[in-house]
């Protein structure tokens, strides 16, 4: 029961305020640097939308898992697990790789 809780508040102390952080100055950045017309970063903002949306519902799935319901095997959670990873190196990648 202590690690539900311990979920629940991480998710919305931690999580949550970060997420919006990153938005708000991602797109302050986006807009100073008039990013939107460029091709690596209409990239990189289609995998940070989709990651904040896995996010989402990760947080779902978490409320599930503490409401005793496992719709997953351990498999696919770890496998789940990578997701974040590799999207983070991705978005770094279209960073390094854009055009000057």
């Amino acid at each position: 029961r202590a690690w539900i809780e311990l979920d629940a508040r991480v998710r919305s102390s931690i999580l949550m305020p970060t997420i919006i952080a990153v938005w708000v100055l991602g797109l302050m950045l986006a807009f100073d640097i008039d990013a939107f017309h460029q091709g690596w970063f209409v990239a990189k903002f289609l995998l940070v939308i989709a990651l904040s949306g896995y996010q989402g519902w990760l947080g779902a799935y978490g409320k599930k898992l503490a409401r005793g319901e496992r719709p997953l095997s351990g498999k696919a959670v770890r496998m789940l697990n990578e997701i974040p990873g590799i999207v983070a190196a991705l978005v770094v990648f279209l960073v390094i790789i854009r055009p000057f």
